[in-house]
């Protein structure tokens, strides 16, 4: 099971975002998916499926079944796709990848 706990909570109005810095509780098990956290963090805040929820970073102290998490949450997908790198919406399914160069 993997306990969600906000540290951060803040909005920022300036790109219109919703700004939050989690600690996740995973003990036994490996560093959870981005899919995980997304799902566990809808369900906690009571968030509607039109918000989108970007994981931003992910990170995972050694041993000690214990990430910190940035994530991102925007009203809308193209209110994302403005502010946030093509790297980050690819990792979350939102882009499609992109073709290698072949040579």
């Amino acid at each position: 099971m993997l306990e969600v706990s906000i540290v951060s909570d803040r909005y920022n109005r300036l790109v219109g975002r919703r700004e939050l810095r989690v600690v996740l509780s995973h003990g036994g098990r490996g560093t959870p998916s981005r899919k995980e956290v997304v799902e566990a963090l809808r369900n906690l805040l009571k968030l509607p499926e039109s918000q989108v929820i970007l994981v931003k970073k992910l990170l995972t102290e050694y041993g000690m079944g214990r990430s910190t998490a940035l994530i991102h949450v925007y009203d809308s997908l193209e209110r994302a796709k403005m502010f946030e790198p093509a790297y980050v919406l690819r990792r979350h399914g939102m882009l499609e990848e992109r073709a290698e160069a072949k040579g």
